[in-house]
């Protein structure tokens, strides 16, 4: 039972976009098609399980006063491999997601959960974390990126959705369509949140 809290707590009630309001940049910068948002979830995912189980085995050999940059060197290596394998396995995918798969190293998500839980929590936990926090980054970037796909360009996957007459709303295909969308998604979770505490 602890597992299916721990894994669908970063699914809605702690979802690093849509509650917390962290790793807006990536969000923002790559949500504009749904193969993005996919690409880009699942390389934070990776990094994010990866340098969670590792810190959780070392946190008790990394003094205080070095832990960050401890954290950010092992995040950063994971970052790398990510990065390289993109390149060279999907190198459509990497050119279009650009400078923001290496700059997920500096992403709040994961050094936040690297400091506020694999710190503190045996591996097992930790995995768990990751992958919860993982697969809630990459929903949240699916709904936007579906949302703006759909809306800006007519498509889902690419694969058209709407006849010829069809005109996109060129906006959602933007800048910003992106904080247009986060703001609506954002107020309809607090809506929704709201409804819930009032019954």
């Amino acid at each position: 039972m602890a597992f299916i809290s721990d894994i669908t707590r970063g699914l809605y009630k702690e979802n690093p976009v849509l509650k917390q309001a962290l790793g807006l940049c990536p969000t923002l910068a790559v949500s504009s098609s749904v193969s993005n948002g996919i690409g880009m979830g699942l390389a934070a995912t990776f990094v994010l399980i990866c340098s969670n189980v590792l810190i959780s085995m070392i946190r008790k050999m990394v003094p205080d006063k070095i832990r960050i940059p401890v954290y950010i060197i092992v995040i950063a290596t994971f970052v790398t491999i990510i990065d390289l394998a993109m390149a060279g396995f999907v190198p459509d995918l990497y050119k279009r997601l650009g400078i923001f798969v290496p700059l997920i190293v500096v992403n709040c998500i994961i050094l936040g959960r690297a400091e506020a839980y694999a710190s503190k929590n045996n591996v097992w936990k930790s995995l768990v974390d990751g992958i919860g926090m993982g697969i809630g980054f990459t929903v949240a970037l699916v709904v936007i990126s579906t949302i703006r796909e759909i809306l800006g360009n007519g498509t889902f996957l690419g694969i058209p959705l709407f006849g010829a007459g069809f005109e996109p709303v060129m906006a959602f295909a933007l800048a910003p369509g992106a904080f247009i969308t986060i703001g609506f998604i954002l107020a309809f979770i607090a809506w929704l949140d709201h409804r819930k505490a009032a019954k």
